[in-house]
């Protein structure tokens, strides 16, 4: 039984599902990465066998591919969210972790491309936490 995700923008503009499931999930802290998200790494889920269907606002879609390399991000034309796109000739699905409203179930499998890893990206897991924004 494949399973169904589904997603969408910030301003909710672009919907989409993704039937399948995911083979990898991986953290990419390469330069690429960084400057496309603002932080410190990429959360992109992989599905070579996955389907990618647009709801609505499939017009609202851009893609970019930074010439030379193998770096693909789409993202909504109004806000600016990271959406889902098709690599290797349409036979890999990748999904930004964050654009998807159903629970991730799997895991990160890996830290990929550590060498660039930001410097301030190490101990984080001591930095004070707040459930909202500190007052």
């Amino acid at each position: 039984m494949n399973k169904k995700y589904s997603g969408s923008c910030l301003c909710g503009q672009v919907k989409f599902e993704m039937v399948g499931e995911f083979e990898s999930f991986f953290l990419c802290h390469c330069k690429f990465c960084q400057k496309d998200t603002g932080s410190a790494h990429g959360a992109n889920l992989f599905s070579a066998g996955g389907h990618l269907n647009w709801i609505s606002g499939v017009a609202k879609v851009q893609t970019f591919i930074l010439p030379s390399t193998r770096h693909t991000k789409s993202f909504c034309q109004e806000c600016g969210s990271a959406l889902p796109n098709l690599q290797m000739d349409g036979k890999l699905v990748v999904v930004p972790a964050g654009s998807l409203d159903t629970e991730v179930t799997i895991k990160p499998n890996a830290h990929i491309f550590c060498a660039s890893r930001a410097n301030w990206d190490e101990g984080l897991e001591s930095v004070k936490k707040f459930e909202t924004f500190p007052s």
